[in-house]
């Protein structure tokens, strides 16, 4: 599945979440890399939303410990050039229409995306 989103600036809390080793090392093992202390956050259609929510029995899960609440993810490449995951935070302040991206780079800086750019999401 490809779906189409745009760029938006985030709670910046997905950065102190992807910093604390609880998630830092299960993400190495689950996911292959240590990810970039953030997310790249993009917005898309209910249509797409809907359509990510049923693929619920192919997201892996990173279990949280104490206060810190378990994560899902979907592997998934943007632009057809970084591979990363889609995080699905159990606790988390997003509508579904919010996806959270991760990689083991800065994306922004990397791909040079600002807020407005469009970015597809290829997800297996």
């Amino acid at each position: 599945m490809e779906i189409t989103g745009k760029i938006i600036s985030g709670t910046h809390k997905g950065s102190y979440f992807m910093s604390l080793e609880v998630y830092k090392e299960e993400f190495r093992k689950k996911l292959k890399f240590e990810p970039f202390p953030g997310t790249l956050n993009l917005k898309i259609s209910p249509e797409n939303a809907g359509n990510i929510s049923n693929m619920q029995d192919k997201m892996g899960v990173i279990k949280g410990t104490g206060n810190y609440g378990d994560v899902k993810f979907l592997p998934a490449q943007l632009n057809g050039i970084v591979n990363g995951a889609i995080l699905f935070p159990v606790k988390t302040e997003h509508s579904p229409e919010i996806l959270e991206f991760v990689a083991k780079e800065n994306l922004r800086i990397t791909l040079k995306l600002e807020d407005g750019d469009e970015a597809t999401l290829k997800i297996d």
